[in-house]
């Protein structure tokens, strides 16, 4: 029997009508601190070295090497195990160990930059859900999403973009720099270009010193890095010198900030 004609229309507008966005959940504190304690304990693992965050090069070599080490080989492939495309990296490399693992100088982990996906490692790994936290190999993928529902979800969004030179970083936050041709002036310029690709990295905030901010990225120096970023007086971030990329948005983290564990945000 032939469906009626506005049956099958129907049934079509239903099949294309898309679903709403379910609010993202809150979550306790021992999530955040499972983020920054995961992710100093990788940087450890890596020999712990730190650098200027606008430095050419690493102030201090950690003892375990960089990615091209055989015995690092697991660490990286953890990381692009994290994320659901992984540009080839996966298949390419285990090719590329087997010939370390004989003697060649391979270039392990080389291509492509592993940087998001060590940050969305750490943030699976310490339990926060793809839905707050989308996965991605690349740095932009993931902050459009965490854009996208600060801005549909305001009062309950668990990441919240900020100018660097509106909001002084908190352990937890991700700050992020535009490392393309030509860097946007402000993360809300990024509004107009979502899910285009677009150069960037960000690293994870894990402490704040004395005029600094202490942040862990991978893919830093060939490693997992702690980069210190210089702060004025009030704890916002300095800009970045010229010829170095420049400093786009802080993602402030409200991962075990939002009900109920604490008071609504203003």
């Amino acid at each position: 029997m032939r469906a009626a004609p506005f049956l099958g229309l129907a049934l079509a507008g239903c099949a294309v009508a898309p679903l709403p966005a379910p609010p993202p959940l809150p979550y306790p504190p021992s999530a955040a601190e499972r983020v920054i304690r995961i992710a100093v304990a990788e940087w450890r693992d890596w020999g712990a070295p730190v650098r200027d965050a606008f430095a050419s090069g690493p102030e201090e070599v950690g003892e375990q090497g960089a990615e091209t080490q055989p015995a690092n080989f697991p660490r990286v492939l953890a990381y692009w195990r994290a994320v659901p495309v992984d540009h080839g990296a996966i298949p390419d490399n285990r090719l590329r160990y087997v010939w370390a693992l004989a003697g060649h100088s391979m270039g392990l982990w080389t291509q492509p930059a592993w940087s998001a996906a060590f940050v969305s490692w750490v943030f699976r790994s310490a339990g926060v859900d793809e839905r707050e936290f989308p996965p991605s190999a690349t740095h932009a993928f993931y902050l459009d999403a965490l854009i996208a529902d600060a801005r549909a979800f305001p009062g309950r969004a668990p990441f919240v973009p900020h100018a660097p030179e509106d909001y002084a970083p908190r352990p937890g936050d991700l700050v992020c720099r535009d490392r393309s041709r030509a860097p946007l002036r402000h993360w809300t310029e990024r509004l107009a270009e979502t899910g285009i690709p677009r150069e960037m990295h960000c690293d994870i905030v894990v402490g704040i010193g004395e005029g600094t901010v202490e942040a862990i990225g991978g893919n830093v120096a060939d490693a997992v890095t702690l980069s210190r970023f210089p702060t004025a007086p009030d704890g916002r971030l300095l800009p970045a010198p010229p010829g170095r990329a420049p400093l786009l948005l802080v993602m402030e983290s409200r991962l075990g900030r939002l009900p109920p564990w604490s008071a609504p945000p203003r």
